[in-house]
This record gives C-alpha cells, structure tokens and sequence, in this order.
C-alpha cells in the first residue's frame, strides 16, 4: 500500500494509469504521520558522468555525515497545520482504509466538526523566505495557520503561495525572525544519482524534529500515482521517482532528500508499508520536478504540463499474452484515449504501441511519462513512432495543456472552461498592458463562485504593489481588477 507520508492520518495519469497514492502524516492532537528484441538501453550500462563521480567521491564515513547534518538541519523546518474535519467513529477512517498508525482515529463520535492538528518537513528554497514542502501536508489546512518551526527554536507564521496535486508539491513563504538569516538548501544536478549512492532524509518523523536517517538509492525512474482518486479531479503519474531505502516515516513528509554533498536530490512524500512506517520502501519527488515546478509555482501560482491524452501501459508477458502482442514486443500499449485530446486529434487508436517518441525508445510507460514532463511544453509537436496491427507509423502531435485539478465537475457543468493557465496569462495581461505592475514577481490563482457564475481571483504581487483580478471563467472576460 502506498502511504503519503504527512503524520498520523491516511490521505488518501491523462499520460498515465488513473490511480491514486494514500498519504500518512504525524496528527500531533493525537499524540504524535523501438520495439527490438534487443534494445541497448536494457542491455548496456549509462556513461558515468562528471557530475556522478562528483557525487561518488564523497564517502558517508562519520565525519562527512555529521558535517553533512550541520550544514544542511538548519535549513529543514517542521511545519504545522490546523484542519477542521467532520468528526467520525473512531472505527471509521475519513481517509479511506489506511490504518492509524497509533492505532487511534483523532476524530470523535458526535458527528461535529472539530480542529485537528498535523505536522509535516519542508526546506528552505531561497533568501525571499520560500519554503518547499508537500501539497498534501497543507492542502487542507487553514491557510491563516501555517506555522513554520526553524531548529534554533523559533518559528513564523507562513503564507500559501501556491499548490501542485499532481507533482505534490507546495510553496510557502515566511518573513524569518528578527536577527535570523534563512540559508536555501543547494539543488543537486539533475541526473546526478545513480542506483547504489548513499542518501539522507532530515524532517520530523513521528514529530521527532531535526531527525536524520541514511540509505542507498534502491532505483531510479519509478513512476507513482499522485492526488486523492475521490476528489472528482483528473488524476496522473509522477515520473522520475527516487526509490530509496533511507528510513522515511510519517512526519518526514516534504523534508529533503540529500546527497553526500548536502544537495537535495528529492523531497520525501510516500512510503510502500502495510503497517503505516517505514519498511525499506520509500519515494521521493526528483530535483528535475522540483526545479522546473517550483520556479512556476512562485512566479505564475501554477506549473503548465504538457497533456498528450492517453492512459496505457508497459508491455510486459502478462498484457502481450492478453491483448495477442508478438512475445518481446516492447513498449507502451494505448489503453484508452481522451475524447478530443490532443493524441484523439492526431489519430491515436487503443490498441497502438508507442515505441518511441521524437526518436527517444519507449520500453516502459515511464520512459513516456518522463520524456514528456522532461522535454515538452503545451502547444509543442512530438512525433510519436507506433505499431499498429503489426505495422510502422508515424503521428505527429500538438501537445495540450494537462486538464486542471482546480476545475470542479459542478463548476464545468457550469461551463468553466477556462483553465488556470489561461486565468493567470489573462490577468497577468491586463495588469501588464495597462502599465499597472510592470513585472510580477508572484501570482496565484483560485477559483470561486460570484453571483452563481463561476470566477478566477488571480493576486499578482509586483512593484511592491498586490493586483487583484476576477475573471469570468465561462467568457474569459475581465470583471474587475484593483490595485493596491
């Protein structure tokens, strides 16, 4: 079972199978969570580069651990949230069937709503006061009780900035305390592990602050679903997951995973365990998402992915033997396609086999997965290379915007059809073009129901200056906007 990794609670692609993972977090109310037959990529072995031995060349004797620990713990910070749920049996889990880790459910008998307090990790990403984190520590927070705990003792009232589900990452921010100077960790460089490198994760497992474990990279690649699955919002996978054996337990959410040089190499988020702790099996988001995601959800309030539209997956002896695919076939069966997406509109079938995208082989969905979050951008033409009833094609395809989870099944049946992405490009128009902010160094944007119609607030900060504006989702029109 997979476990999101946020204290004490359970929580609980289209490129990719639709599923969900489950999240655990430490709740400190209750005590504490082409197609070939022979393709080179599988049978040869990956050129070490410059910045691998780098890496390598730093040994986890004693001395390089602790000094490792006292550059880097400093920049770790527990975060505690407040969440008001509705209060059930404690023999019935509101997160699903995850089991409660202390054993107990922190929610009550008489059916009220009550506060409920949770912890999670995060780090200092730059001298502005960004803290990165987990979505799903603060997704459903009270935003006006963030609190960030720094390991000197102090701690400072945080702001949301922004949330990605589908990478499960959030961006908060912090005016430090007096006399305090935040120092950002160092993101490592992409592609700089490989399987066998020591690791270390520091956060707040179990709500033991400043904690650090230590491990081996177990594998790379690994694709993991993200999101609540029973939110009513479209749902995808997270390519280029870290596997690692470093203890990771609930509370340890959103904390860095560091290299033997103290660069963060993955922000810790799911664990593999049937009992709710570590069992050796533990996940963590990649730089290469942090790096691209974050930077956007600071200036723009949102990440744009590219959206090709299918779901399918890897060929292995088990789908070739059901679908009569040739034995040793390789690469990703196309399972279902979206209507009108953008991979429909080239003239996808289910039933093809994508071995290959831009000339990059595809053997495995996660090849696919991770070309696309990697390499491409909405509105970008990829060629896909298919197998199609045992013959070569080419299809070229106009990549999409991925669909938005802010985007509601009741509020599109009211017709809001316009995406985050189109919000924040049509506000941050308005304000630009009218010479109001001249360049916006935040925005975010949320979605509200005025007078019964569905709306984009957007809040861009600029010249030392906040623009506010609402958008009609349905028309795309600006409805007001205000300066302060």
């Amino acid at each position: 079972m997979h476990k999101r990794l946020y204290t004490i609670i359970g929580g609980t692609a289209l490129v990719a199978t639709l599923a969900t993972g489950y999240g655990v977090e430490h709740w400190s109310s209750v005590q504490a969570a082409q197609v070939t037959n022979n393709p080179p990529a599988l049978t040869q072995t990956a050129a070490v580069t410059d910045a691998q031995r780098s890496v390598a060349a730093f040994s986890p004797d004693q001395e390089t651990l602790s000094q490792l620990y006292d550059a880097a713990a400093p920049s770790v910070v527990n975060i505690q949230v407040t969440v008001t749920q509705q209060a059930t049996s404690q023999s019935q889990n509101p997160f699903g069937n995850l089991p409660f880790p202390f054993g107990n459910s922190p929610f009550g008998q008489n059916g009220t709503q009550q506060p409920v307090q949770g912890e999670g990790s995060g780090f200092v990403y730059d001298t502005a006061g960004h803290i990165v984190t987990n979505n799903h520590v603060v997704a459903d927070a009270d935003p006006d009780n963030i609190i960030v705990n720094f390991s000197n003792g102090h701690w400072a009232k945080a702001e949301l900035v922004a949330t990605d589900p589908q990478a499960d990452l959030a961006v908060l921010k912090v005016t430090p305390p007096e006399g305090m100077t935040l120092t950002p960790l160092t993101l490592a460089q992409t592609d700089s592990l490989r399987v066998g490198y020591y690791v270390a994760a520091i956060g707040s497992p179990f709500g033991l602050d400043e904690t650090m474990t230590l491990g081996v990279v177990s594998a790379l690649n690994r694709s993991t679903p993200t999101g609540n699955l029973n939110d009513g919002q479209p749902h995808y996978s997270l390519p280029d997951v870290i596997q690692t054996d470093t203890a990771i337990n609930p509370g340890n959410s959103g904390g860095p995973l560091l290299n033997m040089k103290g660069e963060v190499v993955g922000v810790n988020y799911m664990i593999e365990s049937s009992a709710g702790s570590n069992a050796g099996v533990g996940f963590a988001i990649p730089v290469s998402v942090v790096e691209k995601v974050v930077p956007a959800l600071i200036k723009d309030g949102a990440y744009q992915y590219a959206y090709l539209g299918i779901s399918g997956q890897t060929i292995n002896a088990a789908v070739a033997q059901e679908y009569e695919i040739t034995d040793n076939t390789l690469g990703v069966y196309v399972g279902t396609i979206a209507n009108g997406g953008p991979a429909a509109t080239a003239g996808l079938k289910e039933g093809d086999i994508i071995t290959a995208i831009d000339d990059q082989p595809v053997y495995r969905f996660e090849d696919l997965l991770g070309y696309l979050f990697t390499n491409t951008a909405p509105d970008q033409s990829v060629t896909l290379h298919i197998l199609r009833n045992g013959s070569d094609m080419t299809l070229d395809v106009t990549l999409g915007e991925r669909p938005k989870a802010d985007t509601t099944a009741s509020q599109q049946q009211q017709g809001a059809l316009m995406g985050i992405g189109d919000a924040l490009k049509t506000a941050k128009a308005a304000v630009l073009d009218g010479g109001l902010i001249t360049k916006v160094d935040s925005a975010k944007a949320t979605q509200e129901v005025q007078d019964g119609n569905p709306v984009w607030v957007v809040t861009m900060r600029g010249d030392s200056k906040t623009a506010t504006v609402t958008i009609d989702a349905q028309s795309g029109q600006v409805l007001s906007l205000n300066v302060e």
